[in-house]
């Protein structure tokens, strides 16, 4: 393999990758920009070598978001992407080139190029009747259900001038407060938070909860409409159309009538979107005209009567003065850069976050260094490089990852796999200390009463030093502190009593056992009934538990063999917390599918995978991801994977419908 091949192969690898985290993750690794530049050298190989022509390389598809969870269905039109440009002389080339192949007078429409997830939403009759996701270009996820939760969509277009088969694309957001909502939530949580609005609608429209879609609050802009029967024969005038069908159609679109009206709007919304609800990262340039579209047409992937301009990422340099580092409740260590104030976006930045050692090691930071901070999504900021060439001979120390706890002085740990260091001192350790309390106040746990500054009174005060010590609580102890009157003190305490009648499961995930969340604490608590019985369990009866995994299994099993947490969890039972599942929710537990494992798989009428999933586990079954001989049977559901098809046929496994499963249920 030459070296131009080996280019274009490693190219093609990593774009692939890069296609992945965007689409079926919704976690990107770089900018839109590193990866259309990374396209754009491999398109140019490509046309300079034909020899190492490839069908399945990603200049030749649109990348995915397919998943393996919903129905897929063919698009009725192919959802192609846009040509994108960085470049005002990309957008006169474009308008250009439009006018040579023309010959005519045009008109081009102007759009706001909204940053969340492609959308393709069916009216037939005016009703709403499919809701599918870009996949492909070809096929796409059927997300009916989740997008019907979006109040911004219409379920049924109003007045009776829509045809009677009416495609409109769009794109699903979720709006800069909602995300700060969110990532406030996961922060709290100490889960990884969403690195934009776009990942986040893209991870949302993917739930399997429709539920959990609509308590996240998802917004639509609605921008191309499509059809054999449309009402006007300009793109302009069907959006105008579709807006008074009541479709969410955006007030910024400008009919332009010339290159420099072209490049008022841009320059005019490059500054003025900062201001919106909803995150941008473009503008999109349409002919208006529909017959002026057929006659340009189209390539393989794009439009040629179309194309995008993104803006940059607002980018600034400043300097780096020093590096902190701060300690999680989980004893997870994250370095932070304290920066020389800089505005960015509207907002002052002074620090950064610098995730893990890893990345540090990547950006060979030194004190004093001059870098470049843009923020991730307009929000979050990240530093993205260094101005090498600023250095000078009195170049400051080399920023290192600690290896001892800047808290306690506890050498650190990095677990085998992860990128993440941690201080194993969980006792001792005042952040974790005060951040496990924290955690097990929390709603979502106890649902005590007391938020972070509070917490924080009470362990300077010396009246708490773990989870158990809030139970010894007594008002003449918090009435001594400042700023403490009787009704504070009358109102904690109360909470206080209030929580010992919060179910097992919610104190098990208070507890805050490394990997256990709300879902597995669930899992856990109806799988072993009692905290007595959870903490007999072996490693293997654990990891025999619907979502458990080695990781998990292995640090409940750590959890208990600390004598400290046996301790405590001995006191919170004596103070009179539930330990145990309590009747109600026992009673809904049956053994009707005891000893049975349980593959599903396709999509399902009357109730959702994860429901049929709870169903399995509160009566007594296993659910497991894959097919083999162990497998009872596979709750089989409509377009099931055809690997599970054939692998069920070899091993003469059983297929039953979700009638007959239900029915089984309720005869058992």
């Amino acid at each position: 393999m030459n070296e131009i091949e080996a280019r274009i192969v490693a190219l093609r690898r990593e774009l692939e990758q890069h296609n992945y985290n965007y689409y079926v993750l919704s976690a990107p690794t770089i900018s839109d920009r590193e990866f259309d530049e990374k396209m754009k050298e491999l398109e140019k190989l490509e046309a300079e070598h034909p020899e190492f022509y490839d069908a399945d390389s990603p200049t030749q598809r649109v990348g995915s978001d397919l998943t393996k969870e919903f129905r897929q269905v063919a698009h009725r039109y192919p959802m192609l992407s846009l040509g994108n440009t960085y470049s005002e002389e990309d957008v006169r080339d474009f308008y250009e080139r439009i006018e040579r192949t023309l010959g005519e007078p045009f008109e081009i429409v102007a759009e706001l190029k909204f940053d969340g997830t492609s959308i393709s939403l069916i009216y037939e009759g005016g009703r709403l009747v499919q809701a599918v996701t870009r996949g492909d270009g070809v096929r796409g996820d059927d997300v009916t259900a989740n997008v019907r939760t979006i109040r911004s969509i219409p379920l049924k277009l109003h007045g009776d001038s829509f045809p009677d088969e009416v495609e409109v694309r769009g794109e699903i957001l979720l709006p800069w407060a909602e995300f700060e909502r969110l990532n406030k939530e996961r922060e709290a949580q100490e889960e990884p938070l969403f690195a934009n609005p776009r990942n986040a609608a893209s991870g949302t429209l993917k739930q399997q909860n429709p539920a959990i879609v609509a308590e996240r609050k998802l917004d639509a802009y609605l921008y191309y409409v499509l059809g054999e029967d449309l009402p006007s024969d300009t793109h302009y005038g069907n959006l105008e159309a579709a807006r008074s069908w009541g479709l969410k159609i955006s007030d910024a679109i400008k009919v332009c009538k010339s290159l420099s009206e072209i490049f008022d709007y841009i320059n005019y919304w490059d500054t003025e979107r900062k201001n919106l609800p909803v995150a941008t990262d473009g503008i999109v340039l349409k002919v208006n005209s529909i017959r002026q579209q057929q006659i340009l047409g189209f390539t393989a992937k794009n439009p040629r009567w179309a194309i995008a301009y993104k803006f940059q990422a607002e980018r600034e340099r400043t300097r780096l003065n020093s590096v902190s580092f701060q300690v999680g409740r989980t004893g997870a260590i994250t370095p932070v850069a304290n920066l020389e104030p800089v505005l960015l976006a509207g907002t002052v930045v002074k620090r950064a976050s610098l995730h893990n050692a890893d990345i540090i090691e990547g950006l060979d930071l030194h004190i004093g260094d001059q870098v470049f901070v843009e923020k991730g999504g307009e929000i979050i900021p990240k530093i993205v490089g260094v101005d090498v060439e600023a250095r000078s001979f009195m170049q400051g120390e080399k920023v290192r990852f600690i290896i001892k706890c800047p808290e306690c002085g506890t050498p650190l740990v990095r677990p085998e796999g992860e990128a993440a260091h941690y201080c194993p001192n969980e006792a001792g350790c005042p952040p974790q200390i005060k951040g496990k309390i924290e955690h097990f106040t929390t709603r979502r746990a106890m649902n005590i009463n007391m938020g972070p500054e509070t917490v924080e009174d009470l362990y300077n005060a010396g009246l708490i030093h773990n989870i158990a010590d809030l139970y010894k609580l007594k008002a003449a102890d918090l009435m001594r502190l400042e700023r403490w009157a009787e009704k504070s003190a009358r109102n904690l305490l109360e909470s206080l009593r209030a929580s010992k009648d919060v179910p097992f499961e919610r104190v098990l995930y208070g507890l805050g056992i490394r990997y256990v969340g709300e879902t597995v604490a669930k899992k856990l608590a109806l799988t072993f009934k009692t905290i007595d019985r959870l903490r007999e369990a072996t490693l293997e009866e654990l990891t025999a538990t619907p979502d458990v995994g080695e990781r998990i299994a292995a640090s409940v099993v750590k959890y208990f063999s600390d004598p400290r947490n046996v301790e405590i969890v001995e006191r919170l039972k004596n103070y009179g917390l539930q330990m145990e599942v309590g009747e109600e929710t026992a009673a809904l537990q049956t053994e009707k599918l005891k000893g049975l494992s349980i593959v599903i798989s396709g999509t399902f009428a009357h109730h959702s995978r994860d429901e049929y999933k709870e169903m399995i586990e509160r009566n007594g079954g296993k659910n497991v991801g894959s097919v083999s001989k162990k497998t009872s049977f596979i709750l089989a559901g409509e377009n099931m994977g055809p690997s599970k098809l054939e692998k069920a046929a070899a091993l003469g496994v059983k297929l039953m419908t979700e009638d007959e499963f239900l029915k089984m249920l309720e005869d058992a």
